[in-house]
């Protein structure tokens, strides 16, 4: 059986005049951009040009909804109600499609970001509000979360397709949970390492935590963070590491 696997960074997290990460060399090697949706970041014309990006390049597009938190990036929790998280999600969505089909593309997937998708990960109402949003969104749209999560149980339940997913450049607790990035550790800047851990999770199956557990991982798609310093090198490294491996690096529908 082919190996295979998908490569998605976070995009379009600039707003304005302000620039986060280096979109334009990180889509050189990715298969899926998440974009955001103007909610944690991003703006109409951002989307309209991370759009264009994306097409440009042959690179699956996906929708990133987040909390209503520009200030906070996303990453500050939120006491919204499950109906407020439906209902916000399936705005941001549509927001990404009526772009990307403008440009003659669609949405091929959808991630939560930040805080949302943490508390997606295990809050159940809240998987299910976000996986409801994608299920209303459109026929054929698949969501994105951790393996073994709320996400995928929901995603179960309602018939929509799910890819889980692993990180190359974030340290694992031992209960797979990742390190939260307030502790030490918890990014990995090292693009050599970042590609050792790619590797094992798609052919091995596994990565260690932080704390030295070993992780049982098979992941459809790998994230690189695009706002991470040396993303884009970092990502080609990856990349390079994973085709070398015998891993076919392809976006999510290839797979399917």
């Amino acid at each position: 059986m082919r190996l295979a696997v998908d490569m998605n960074s976070d995009m379009g997290e600039g707003f304005g005049p302000w620039r986060m990460g280096d979109d334009a060399l990180v889509m050189d090697f990715i298969t899926s951009a998440n974009i955001a949706c103007g909610f944690h970041a991003g703006d109409p014309l951002v989307m309209k040009r991370t759009v264009s990006l994306a097409v440009g390049r042959g690179v699956a597009i996906g929708a990133h909804p987040g909390y209503p938190d520009l200030s906070g990036f996303g990453r500050r929790e939120m006491d919204c109600s499950p109906e407020e998280i439906h209902a916000f999600c399936l705005y941001q969505i549509g927001a990404l499609a009526a772009v990307a089909g403008a440009a003659g593309a669609g949405v091929a997937h959808v991630k939560a970001h930040g805080a949302l998708y943490n508390r997606g990960a295990k809050d159940a109402a809240a998987a299910a509000a976000i996986t409801g949003a994608v299920r209303d969104a459109g026929k054929g749209l698949v969501l994105v979360g951790p393996p073994d999560s709320a996400f995928e149980r929901a995603a179960g339940l309602a018939g929509v397709p799910f890819a889980a997913e692993a990180f190359a450049d974030r340290a694992y607790m031992s209960d797979g949970s990742l390190v939260p990035r307030s502790k030490p550790g918890a990014v990995i800047a090292d693009p050599e390492e970042a590609a050792r851990r790619a590797v094992s999770m798609v052919v091995d199956g596994r990565v260690t935590s932080i704390d030295g557990a070993v992780l049982k991982i098979r992941p459809d798609t790998i994230c690189i963070h695009g706002d991470t310093p040396g993303a884009a090198a970092m990502a080609r490294r990856i990349r390079s590491a994973l085709e070398k491996g015998g891993v076919f690096v392809g976006p999510l529908s290839s797979s399917r």
